[in-house]
């Protein structure tokens, strides 16, 4: 059986910035455990479905971001031992380790939906949330011209709460200059019960959704879908009632949650149904195996799961996982940071920053970023790819 000092599971966004991190910090002995050949920035995948990027624009090749001194383990992990401290693949070998990093990521449930892993991705459904899909996206949009486009997001946490709702927005703002909005209706549904958590911007989205005449339905979520018949049905579970709705088009977004493997496992927070990995929401180490450490999006955080998040994230477990190993040190604390892009048009956008408490957090201060920008949207479209490829995955930002 291999063993390792540091065992980081997931090679994605979290993965390989811990994993760069550390090997900045001069720590040997570490492996990348993840079976994916190719790495995705998918932050970008909103605008792939908006015809404002190309998807190959967001693949990497996994192996040129390992970092140098990391041991790459291309196998899949299938469940994790904490007593034993080691980690069973899909090949059935075990692997151990003296400290251990969840970084998995979540498991998109296409089949939490009746209907949906069928439909989606052809005919009138698709999914930014996919790069099989975003491209099906804007097919659709650009060849509605009357009907009903529905946007759905599920109940629970998601990556990128906001991703729902800006693909709203951006199509709303084609067919507005195509001169066919008016000829289109369209349909926002939210589990939550209002638009966003933190005010200032929620006050910011309902003058958006009233710009565009979009139809909000607020603590709601599709049940079924018919792709076949072009229907979804839709229940409001504020006054108990389903509708169904013939659409013209439908940008689903899939219930989300941990995978299988850690929801099963003893790293699982027992009181949520989503099996997410149980750590302080502060310190990011978990509450039962002191050398057990996780972040983004498979860590129990009440907070956005994004790729922002993750940058603050990886430099506060990386300190605290040194201090671990090392027995003295001073703690670093994650003080719940995150961030939404709403992408409100083809070419504005507005910056939402926020912590814990949902107090704005802004990394602009003299900006006012809750008013929507063209300078924001290029941020977007240029800026933060450019600092995650160079900056983040190399552990510098």
């Amino acid at each position: 059986m291999s063993r390792y000092r540091v065992l980081i599971v997931g090679g994605g966004t979290a993965g390989i910035a811990t994993a760069a991190r550390l090997r900045r910090a001069a720590v040997t002995s570490i492996a990348v455990l993840g079976p994916s050949d190719r790495h995705w920035y998918q932050p970008l995948w909103t605008l792939v479905g908006s015809g404002q990027a190309w998807v190959k624009e967001t693949r990497r090749i996994e192996a040129k971001l390992i970092p140098s001194g990391v041991e790459w383990i291309r196998e899949a992990a299938t469940s994790v031992d904490p007593e034993a401290q080691t980690v069973t693949t899909d090949t059935g070998s075990e692997i151990g380790y003296d400290y251990l990093v969840m970084a998995t990521g979540l498991r998109l449930d296409w089949n939490g939906v009746p209907g949906l892993a069928d439909s989606v991705g052809h005919g009138a459904v698709s999914s930014n949330y996919s790069y099989e899909y975003a491209p099906h996206t804007w097919e659709l949009i650009r060849n509605m011209r009357s009907g009903t486009a529905i946007f759905t997001q599920p109940v629970g946490p998601i990556k990128c709460a906001g991703a729902p709702q800006k693909i709203a927005y951006i199509a709303s703002d084609y067919w507005r200059r195509q001169g066919i909005l008016d000829q289109i209706r369209v349909i926002l549904v939210l589990p939550g019960d209002s638009m966003f958590g933190v005010p200032s911007w929620r006050h910011a989205l309902e003058e958006i959704v009233e710009r565009y005449g979009i139809e909000v339905r607020l603590i709601s979520e599709m049940v079924s879908l018919d792709g076949a018949s072009h229907k979804a049905t839709i229940a409001d579970h504020a006054a108990g009632t389903e509708e169904e709705l013939a659409l013209g088009m439908l940008h689903a977004v899939p219930p989300q949650r941990a995978p299988e493997w850690v929801a099963e496992s003893p790293l699982a927070n027992p009181a949520s149904p989503f099996g997410y990995a149980e750590v302080d929401k502060h310190t990011l180490q978990h509450r039962l195996y002191p050398n057990v450490f996780a972040l983004g999006d498979v860590a129990d955080l009440p907070t956005s799961k994004t790729g922002a998040a993750v940058r603050k994230q990886a430099p506060v477990l990386v300190a605290n996982l040194l201090v671990t190993m090392r027995g003295s040190g001073e703690r670093k604390s994650y003080d719940g940071y995150s961030s939404c892009p709403f992408v409100t048009a083809r070419d504005k956008m507005m910056l939402a920053e926020f912590d814990y408490d949902l107090n704005p957090a802004p990394s602009f201060p003299v900006i006012d970023t809750t008013k929507d920008r063209r300078d924001m949207w290029l941020l977007k479209r240029y800026g933060l790819p450019a600092m995650y490829w160079h900056g983040m995955v190399k552990g510098r930002v």
